[in-house]
């Protein structure tokens, strides 16, 4: 039987908590695709988003690209 979270985490492949500190993508492919995307990862590097998360299964590969939220600055900074 399936568990009732099961869409949510095909949703939200990543835990809730990584919302609070980041922006998260998340982006899917065919495995045998994401070989072919090198140029498109190293762009989303150049623009500040790192790969934090890549998952898979027959079907498609999950990744989970994250940036800093700007508006997170420490008081003590401002």
């Amino acid at each position: 039987m399936a568990s009732s979270t099961a869409p949510q985490d095909r949703n939200k492949p990543y835990p809730e908590s990584w919302e609070q500190v980041a922006e998260l993508r998340v982006f899917r492919t065919h495995a045998t695709d994401w070989d072919r995307l090198a140029t498109w990862r190293a762009d989303m590097w150049k623009r500040g988003w790192r790969l934090l998360k890549v998952t898979s299964d027959e079907v498609e590969l999950v990744a989970v690209f994250g940036k800093t939220k700007t508006g997170l600055q420490s008081p003590a900074s401002l």
